[in-house]
């Protein structure tokens, strides 16, 4: 009895009085609502975010995909939405899409989760990790929700999402219109009585979901990888670890809080986006070349000339692998005539080494002064002139 009465005094709760407009508390039911693909038969457990505000028990629910960062963001959005408001403090659990790295005194939030509070005024205060009374709150929305909303809910097929939604939203409009069964009044009534009148107000325009990846290295072609495509930044930050944040939209690099690249975003696997400016200047020049620039300058020297230079570049994948060989063969012209190296390029072309390697050789050994071979006949006849051909008459 000494001992029982002893053990009674170890876990004191400490009761909590919540402030109208305070707190809403957030987290995941354990149970899950399957949706089945009307074409593949393929079923998918569709996981369920809960939030309740503080002072009035006030509930919100929604189905998603996954418990994924984006999925977590535009949970909140909706449920701030439903409010009509945003509270002070939102309190949710340590999972990886809000908390980065739990810790007791300074818990890491995930950067898109802290860009979402601060668009809405509201402060990210995460439980204490394994202490399910510090969101007591939603301990027990959770239990509502899988109680009278899934529940009753288990019988029915769904074949998507929102249809899904749709039937959740019916089933918490009338958990929150229930009367308690201890107190007067119901959520909704409390939520119109307390809550509401102290919530914030929604900012004007709707927060963007955002997705953020830290420690991203910039590659030696000054560029760096976010959902498997590449986007340029100023090749002087080569080596540095930037951070990447990309909406549906667009794509934006920053170094040391600062924003050094935007991009359109592309979700194009394995491609590149590549602005001009972030290049050297050297490169820069470089590119200024396009193909038809290249042949029309070497067809200025001669058509052997120009014929080679189009040869090069176009037996090439991308004309750009091209453009060294192709400027090497101009080039030539400043240490050899005009003249020269329009001869060192039809003796090429007769010989099939159309190259810059083939012409720099012809010219260095004057291979290209010496006079071009005949041509060979079109259409070589035999002589019948000759003293062991029997020709026709002999079968005759």
């Amino acid at each position: 009895m000494l001992y029982g009465e002893w053990a009674q005094k170890l876990d004191v709760v400490m009761h909590q009085n919540h402030r109208a407009g305070e707190k809403c508390f957030v987290d995941y039911a354990g149970q899950t609502l399957p949706i089945i693909n009307a074409q593949t038969g393929e079923v998918t457990e569709l996981q369920i975010f809960v939030t309740a505000l503080g002072a009035s028990n006030f509930t919100y629910a929604e189905a998603f995909e996954s418990q994924k960062v984006k999925s977590f963001i535009a949970a909140h959005i909706h449920a701030f939405e439903y409010f009509g408001g945003v509270p002070e403090i939102t309190v949710p659990d340590n999972l990886k899409s809000g908390v980065s790295k739990p810790c007791f005194y300074d818990p890491e939030i995930n950067p898109a989760y802290q860009e979402m509070s601060e668009h809405y005024r509201t402060v990210i205060i995460p439980a204490r990790v394994r202490k399910p009374r510090d969101k007591a709150k939603v301990e027990n929305a959770v239990q509502q929700v899988e109680r009278w909303v899934l529940a009753p809910l288990r019988h029915q097929q769904f074949f998507s999402v929102a249809e899904a939604n749709v039937a959740i939203l019916e089933r918490f409009d009338w958990l929150n219109n229930r009367p308690f069964q201890k107190l007067d009044g119901t959520r909704r009534s409390l939520f119109e009585e307390l809550d509401k009148p102290a919530l914030q107000p929604l900012p004007e325009r709707r927060y963007e979901i955002a997705e953020w990846k830290t420690h991203v290295a910039v590659n030696i072609d000054h560029h760096v990888e976010f959902d498997t495509h590449y986007y340029s930044v100023p090749y002087v930050l080569v080596g540095k670890r930037l951070e990447i944040r990309a909406t549906d939209q667009t794509v934006e690099c920053l170094f040391n809080g600062n924003r050094v690249a935007s991009h359109v975003r592309s979700f194009k696997r394995h491609d590149y986006s590549t602005k001009n400016e972030h290049r050297p200047k050297s490169h820069q020049r470089y590119l200024q070349w396009p193909p038809s620039r290249l042949v029309q300058w070497a067809s200025s020297i001669g058509p052997a000339t120009g014929a080679v230079v189009e040869h090069i570049i176009k037996s090439r994948p991308h004309p750009e692998q091209g453009y060294r060989g192709a400027l090497g063969v101009l080039r030539l012209s400043r240490t050899y005539t005009k003249a020269r190296l329009e001869c060192a390029c039809l003796r090429a072309q007769q010989i099939g080494s159309p190259s810059y390697q083939s012409i720099k050789s012809i010219l260095k050994t004057g291979f290209d002064q010496q006079p071009l071979p005949s041509p060979p006949p079109e259409n070589p006849q035999l002589s019948w002139v000759h003293e062991n051909i029997r020709g026709p008459d002999y079968y005759q």
